[in-house]
């Protein structure tokens, strides 16, 4: 069956679902991306449309990166922090971009009624009502704009510039597992978007603590053999480490990068890869161990391990263990570290 029917297919049954409910909570991963800003703004828009639903953005942690913030602007959005509301109170509770049980997200327990996400499907999402999963996808992005498509709801200029940039942002310009729905909604979208904002967006201004961190990111830099691995420190938000590793991953003799911060009691960590049979969330689940939680696609990955407590000795303990995991994974465990620069 064509991808096409198969989304029209389980847009009827999505409608289905939100018939009746009058209020929808969509939750995004905390301290969400572009792709996940987009697929909740773009998930509203079918809610409201198909059903009359009214729904309310939430996430965990703060949108801290500086085009993060500017789309956030643009679209006018009231994202909520997910601590200051009651899934209980709401019909329906929704996930976009994440699912349950991957720790990338503050929703309790409870299964959502909807999960739509391009990241592996978990055991506990099968529960969900209704689940679109589609680990090929490049974009969240991609999915929900089908599912407008299907819907004949044809995106205004700030849902089709959100969800152009959410394609752009998590295939790095089509140049990292993209499909071809990906570039069929990139070329869908690309003349409705609104160029200039797309400018704006893609070049936000940045504030001193963005140059810092990248500064600590390359100063930190170690090189094991074909890995390169950064520590942070405390950060004040964990969105940063994907945007070092990405720069680090540039060095011309390395194939993997590591970067790792502490937040929130965790510490975090941000993987990317050019040797795409490894599979970059297979090697951050063997990182995190039984002690935390992590995943993603063959290129990058995320994951996170909770503090016992914030002392020194118990980060620096954690930190240790979960780099000499990673640079056994993927055999690099008997280098010692030499500085970037």
């Amino acid at each position: 069956m064509p991808e096409n029917e198969r989304t029209c297919k389980r847009l009827a049954k999505l409608t289905e679902i939100l018939k009746g409910k009058t209020t929808l909570l969509i939750v995004m991963q905390d301290y969400p991306d572009p792709d996940a800003i987009a697929s909740a703004v773009a998930l509203r828009e079918l809610a409201n449309t198909l059903a009359g639903t009214q729904c309310s953005l939430a996430h965990g942690g703060v949108v801290g990166r500086a085009e993060n913030c500017a789309m956030v602007r643009y679209l006018g959005l009231n994202l909520r922090p997910i601590e200051e509301l009651d899934p209980s109170r709401f019909e329906a509770v929704a996930m976009v971009d994440t699912q349950p049980g991957t720790g990338n997200n503050s929703l309790s327990e409870d299964v959502p009624a909807i999960v739509i996400d391009h990241h592996p499907i978990r055991a506990v999402t099968r529960k969900a009502a209704f689940t679109d999963i589609r680990s090929r996808y490049g974009a969240t992005s991609t999915i929900l704009y089908e599912y407008l498509a299907c819907a004949g709801i044809t995106p205004g200029v700030p849902l089709a510039t959100a969800l152009l940039y959410g394609i752009r942002s998590d295939t790095q310009d089509l140049g990292r597992e993209s499909t071809q729905a990906d570039v069929d909604a990139y070329l869908a979208l690309y003349p409705i978007a609104n160029k200039r904002m797309l400018g704006k967006i893609v070049n936000g201004r940045v504030p001193r603590t963005y140059f810092r961190l990248l500064g600590e990111g390359i100063m930190n830099a170690r090189i094991f053999g074909s890995c390169i691995v950064s520590g942070l420190g405390d950060i004040e938000s964990a969105d940063m480490l994907g945007e070092v590793a990405d720069l680090l991953l540039r060095h011309e003799e390395s194939k993997w990068a590591l970067c790792y911060g502490f937040c929130r009691g965790k510490l975090w960590l941000s993987l990317r890869t050019t040797e795409l049979d490894m599979n970059a969330g297979r090697i951050m689940r063997r990182v995190v161990g039984k002690k935390g939680s992590g995943g993603g696609h063959n290129a990058s990955a995320g994951g996170q391990i909770p503090l016992k407590n914030d002392t020194w000795i118990e980060k620096t303990k954690v930190e240790s263990a979960a780099v000499q995991r990673f640079l056994r994974a993927v055999g690099e465990g008997g280098h010692r570290g030499q500085r970037l620069v």
